[in-house]
């Protein structure tokens, strides 16, 4: 597939992540022209910076990796995560509130996130490897009713991570009324590839330069 590089956040939120691994994240996401690099949220505007003057966009994360953060502290995290600079926001959902049929919470929150990002982008983590069929199916819903951007699968650190069969359900579903983004173990160009063609319109993976067939 031609341009699968502008699929590609180039992701890197490990908790030993330095600032030497964040730049190199930043000098191969401009060299393979990625869509953006995603990093943990202090090390934006560190980003930010290395990769002026290129098409390459910054994105961070919220409620991160757990999503069990109450709406205000969101809230504050994603304001000051524009502030230093960040063009997209990838927010945890909170799997709690889902498994409990707090429906309306999800959707609040959503719409709260939203609000503050106006113009950004809102992708929102639903976790699918800790969701049942019945509540895959009722989340794409919730989050179209919340005006999210985006619907992306998972962390990459829970149990399991994006898989074909949730991106086939997901795009069923959502139509085009909402984005997917397939995250999570996605390895080589084989496994991306399938994502896209089924329906994702982002891929988040730690190894895209592997995708793309470079040298890690």
């Amino acid at each position: 597939m031609r341009d699968i590089n502008r699929f590609i956040d180039h992701t890197l939120l490990k908790a030993d992540a330095t600032f030497d691994d964040i730049k190199r994240l930043c000098e191969e996401a401009r060299r393979y022209n990625f869509f953006s690099v995603c990093v943990n949220q202090v090390y934006v505007n560190y980003s930010k910076e290395l990769l002026k003057n290129s098409d390459v966009k910054v994105c961070t994360v919220v409620g991160f990796p757990l999503g069990a953060t109450d709406i205000e502290t969101k809230i504050f995290e994603t304001k000051r995560s524009l502030q230093l600079g960040a063009d997209e926001i990838d927010m945890v959902m909170n799997i709690g509130y889902m498994k409990s049929k707090m429906y309306e919470r999800i959707v609040d929150e959503i719409k709260c996130i939203k609000e503050v990002c106006k113009n950004k982008v809102l992708k929102v983590i639903v976790e699918t490897c800790l969701l049942t069929e019945d509540e895959k199916r009722e989340v794409v819903k919730l989050l179209i009713e919340g005006k999210a951007d985006f619907i992306k699968t998972s962390t990459g650190f829970s149990t399991g991570g994006a898989k074909v069969e949730d991106i086939k359900l997901f795009k069923s579903i959502a139509g085009n009324r909402i984005n997917i983004k397939a995250s999570g173990g996605i390895r080589d160009l084989k496994s991306a590839l399938d994502m896209i063609e089924n329906g994702a319109t982002r891929i988040g993976s730690s190894n895209s330069v592997k995708i793309m067939g470079g040298d890690l």
